[in-house]
């Protein structure tokens, strides 16, 4: 079968959770993680909520990156959906879980646009 992209959805537990809720440190470990995958980064945005958490979306030429963090629970809820076979979301989020010194995540990949022929792109 052919697929057009993998999509993790992680859950990362007993996270820092003063990095949790630290924005600019969320936006630069995300997009770090993503250049490890090896993505290009297109755009992010990212805000701080109050009194806490964070949320945020990396935009990489091969789809995104985007998270949620609960800082007083210690969890981040991340996915990574990436398109073609350049980018492996699994560097991503193994980065993300060291960056965030957590105690442990877990994870389930998604294939996306599942195919069970070639992919054929019609010119538009």
């Amino acid at each position: 079968m052919n697929t057009l992209g993998r999509h993790i959805l992680a859950e990362i537990y007993g996270c820092d959770g003063e990095i949790l809720n630290n924005c600019a440190a969320i936006e630069k470990i995300m997009v770090e993680s993503a250049l490890e995958a090896g993505a290009e980064v297109r755009e992010v945005a990212f805000h701080k909520f109050s009194p806490q958490g964070v949320s945020g979306v990396v935009v990489i030429s091969e789809s995104h990156l985007a998270i949620h963090t609960w800082p007083e629970l210690g969890y981040a809820a991340v996915d990574v959906f990436t398109c073609g076979d350049t980018v492996n979301p699994w560097d991503a989020c193994n980065y993300l879980t060291e960056k965030f010194k957590a105690g442990h995540m877990t994870a389930t990949e998604v294939k996306r646009g599942v195919f069970d022929e070639p992919v054929k792109v019609a010119n538009l």
